[in-house]
Formats: C-alpha cells, structure tokens, sequence
C-alpha cells in the first residue's frame, strides 16, 4: 500500500494547478443570457425604440404571416413581441454609425446616454464602440468617454462590445482602459465590462500558430463577458465572395468552433452574428427572408450558439419563432431524462453527469426565454441552477 506521503506529495504538487484551473475555467453564470442582440445605429437610438420594434414586427406578421411556425409558438411569439420585443440591445457607433465629424459624435454619444438614462432601453443593453485599431482608437475611446460623463453610473448588466479585436495586447489595453474609465467616472471596480468581437482572422489562429481567442479570454482578468462572431467583417477577410458570405459557410463554422473551444467553461458566453438578407419587400421576399433566418437560428441553436444579432424589426418573429421551437421540441425528452437520470432509473441512454447538468442548463435556458413554462419543466428554477 502506498503511504501517506504519497497522497500528501501528489496533493502538494497539483494544488497550484487546481487553483489556476479554478480561476481560469471557474463554470457558467446562472443569470439569463438574451437569445439576440439588437443593433441600432446610436443616431436612430431613441426613448422607446423597443416598442416600436414591436410593432413593426406585429406589423410585418399581420401583414405578411403566418409565420412558418405551429400555433402555439406563433401565440407565443405574438406575445413575446408585445411583451418584449427586444432582449438585449446595442447602442452602435461602429458600422451602423460609420465616420462622423468629432462634434457630431460628440453630440450623439451625449444623447444616447441621455436617453439611455431615462430609461430608453431594454433590461440588457450596453454599447459598440469603434476599434482600438490605429485609425479609430482615439475616437473609440473619446466616444466611451463622453458617453459614460453624460450618463453616470450605467445600469446593471451594461457592456462595451469591442469591435475587429485582433491581438491579446488589444484585450488587456481595453482592461486598462475600463479601469481608466471607471476612475475617471467613480465608478466602482468592475462596473466595466467588454465583449470581444471575432471579426479577423488574427483573432482565430495567430502568427505563432495559438488560438489567439483563447488568449483575449483569460487576458480580460474576467471583464470579457462574451464573444461575438462578426459574419461579414470576417467573410470578407478571409477572401470569401460576397454572394457567399454566411453564418453558416466551413470558414464561419471553423471560427466559431474555435471561440466555443477557447470560451468553454469560462463563464464567457457566445454569440453568433448575424444575416444581413432582411425580411423587406412583398410577401414573397418577407417570406423567403423569414424562413432563411429561422433556418439560421435552428442551426446556431444546434451548434450551441444561443444567441445571434438580429438587425432588423422583422427578424425578431423569426429569432424567437425558432428559437422556442427548438426548445418546445427537446423538452419533453430532456425531462424524461432528467428524471430517470436522478431518479437513477434505467432507460435506453445512459447519462453521465456532466450531460444532466446539460440537460439541467438547457431547460432552464426555455425558461428563461419564455419557450418553456414551469410546467413544461416540472420543477422550479432553482432546482435547474444546482448539480
């Protein structure tokens, strides 16, 4: 038998790296993460623009629907829109804003936030800059600068999306400067936090052959909440003809398998981007527009990705129509293995912890989104929250 010593000398040696893995990989948040982001351009960002989103998507379904969806997730969705038509919103001074005169961003940065203040947004909003990048870095920083003087403390869940990141020193300049931020604001520590937006090939696989996304992840000291997949930014990168640009082409999927890689088990959440073929014109093209981004959406969710951009009003009944979908369907059989799971029954699967824990977060996510009722469920939320 082996003595003591043994244990306590394997014990003594591995606990350094029990400690790094514990801070590095410290597992999921258990708070709500939105199944989109919207982005407004910051000049069309105004006091009630959820709501008008709303309505134009209600508009676009009576005047173009049905949406391609049963019944009961098309009640759903109707009610959704109503209800809350916008998760998460972004307040954009990058491509959907473009280059402006200093004054004139000036002004619009002041009156985002202003209206921001006053309660113009959802319950998770936060706000694109421009890129650290030589040609805008100043005017990034001006722009998050002047935003944050005018508005004050920012609300809870606030997040800066950095935009075209291509190198780990640009992560830990952004932890910098939010550190800056905030004392230049007395703001408490922490109050700032980042997504990083995959956007550049450098940003996947640097000079040195790393998975330069990996890196970013653990040089934000924890402030990087998330990681974004820019769709076009990216296609165009790699060369990629713009007829051929998508979510879901090899290069995009090679990129995104890489950011779930380096992301997992970090807390940091992921998001898809975007499709820029928007639900406009006559029936026909809503419809055809309609059933590509559902298709999209269906298959990020298949792939873990649980949240996407959405750009325009009439992709929100699209986004949340496939998005419960595909919640409604699985449920019933992630609750049946649940149960035996825990009941430690046997079926015809056999489950090993770490995929009831899977389970546990893919139900609670239908919770939280509103496909899934507690009833569908069967046991209340925190339950789902707990090895």
């Amino acid at each position: 038998m082996l003595a003591d010593d043994v244990y306590d000398a394997l014990d003594a040696r591995l606990a350094p790296v029990d400690a790094e893995l514990l801070r590095r990989y410290r597992g999921e948040w258990f708070i709500r993460q939105p199944v989109h982001t919207v982005y407004v351009p910051a000049d069309r960002f105004r006091e009630g623009l959820p709501a008008e989103y709303g309505r134009a998507a209600l508009a676009a379904v009576a005047e173009h629907g049905p949406l391609p969806f049963a019944e009961d997730v098309t009640a759903r969705v109707l009610g959704k829109l109503e209800r809350e038509p916008i998760e998460d919103l972004r307040i954009d001074f990058e491509d959907g804003y473009g280059i402006r005169a200093d004054e004139e961003e000036d002004a619009a940065a002041r009156t985002a936030a202003a209206t921001l203040s006053a309660g113009g947004a959802p319950g998770l909003v936060g706000l694109r800059c421009k890129s650290l990048e030589a040609a805008t870095r100043r005017r990034a920083v001006r722009t998050l600068d002047v935003f944050l003087d005018a508005l004050g403390p920012p609300p809870e869940g606030f997040v800066i999306t950095l935009p075209k990141v291509s190198a780990v020193e640009q992560a830990r300049a952004m932890v910098d400067l939010c550190v800056d931020l905030e004392n230049a604001h007395g703001l408490s520590e922490g109050a700032l936090r980042f997504e990083i937006q995959i956007e550049t090939p450098p940003a996947v696989i640097g000079a040195d052959g790393a998975a330069t996304v990996a890196k970013m992840v653990h040089a934000a000291h924890g402030r990087c909440t998330g990681l974004h997949y820019g769709t076009y930014d990216y296609s165009a990168s790699m060369g990629i003809a713009a007829e051929y640009q998508s979510m879901e082409h090899p290069a995009a999927d090679f990129a995104k398998a890489v950011m779930q890689v380096a992301a997992a088990g970090t807390g940091v959440r992921l998001s898809d981007g975007s499709t820029n073929i928007v639900p406009v014109g006559d029936t026909t093209s809503v419809r055809s527009a309609w059933d590509l981004h559902a298709r999209l959406v269906r298959r990020s969710l298949e792939r873990g990705f649980y949240q996407g951009w959405d750009l325009h009003p009439a992709q929100l009944p699209t986004r949340f129509g496939a998005t419960y979908t595909f919640f409604r369907q699985a449920a019933p059989a992630a609750v049946d293995r649940l149960a035996r799971y825990r009941d430690r029954r046997s079926s015809g699967v056999v489950d090993e912890p770490a995929t009831a824990w899977a389970l546990q977060r893919f139900l609670l996510r239908g919770l939280d989104c509103g496909a899934l009722d507690p009833s569908d469920v069967g046991v209340d939320r925190s339950s789902l929250v707990s090895r």
